[in-house]
């Protein structure tokens, strides 16, 4: 539904009755493995805010004495390393994202007969391998690539601006925390000695 044109989707039922249940699924191979995506953008922001928070260290001579609180870094530079973490995941699995795009993509008949070239192109690709052949052979390895600068304008600010408000919740709610426990404490000895 999402790669077709408004009004002319298939619905689930419409899919299952006129193909099979295999078709119905195109795609939730290489969907599975996006899913590191986010894992890479976690694990590169997680390594980018250690070395900040390192370098501001050194920078103002602190010694390293771990507390039990959370280590924060300020809204903008959570964004920033966020924006950064996520288009660091997106670039390295953007060919897994432009094929799942081509298996799904849905394609009437008619267009399959269409011409490219002056010869027919060729099927939809069902297959994460086939998607590939296909990219390389007709639009070499930049093609891998095509439609990069759209996916990264549509995640990147989402990520950024989702881990710069993880950052400033995280030392509240830690604070909401530690205070809650002190109440939950101090309200259990006010019962004791009642």
């Amino acid at each position: 539904m999402q790669t077709s044109e408004f009004g002319k989707s298939k619905s689930l039922w419409q899919t299952l009755t006129e193909g099979s249940w295999k078709k119905a699924f195109d795609g939730v191979g290489v969907s599975l493995l996006l899913t590191c995506n986010p894992a890479i953008q976690y694990t590169v922001f997680e390594q980018l805010k250690r070395r900040l928070l390192t370098k501001q260290k050194r920078h103002q001579n602190v010694s390293v004495i771990e507390d039990s609180s959370p280590v924060v870094i300020s809204a903008f530079a959570a964004f920033l390393l966020g924006a950064l973490s996520k288009t660091a995941a997106t670039v390295v699995t953007y060919p897994a994202i432009r094929c799942k795009v081509m298996i799904q993509r849905a394609e009437t008949d008619e267009e399959n007969k269409l011409l490219t070239n002056g010869e027919f192109r060729e099927k939809r690709p069902k297959q994460v391998v086939d998607a590939l052949r296909i990219i390389w052979r007709n639009e070499g390895p930049l093609g891998f690539y095509k439609g990069l600068s759209a996916q990264i304008l549509k995640t990147v600010l989402s990520a950024a601006l989702l881990l710069m408000i993880k950052e400033k919740t995280s030392r509240s709610t830690w604070v909401l925390m530690v205070g809650l426990r002190r109440y939950i404490v101090d309200a259990k000895k006010r019962i004791k000695q009642a």
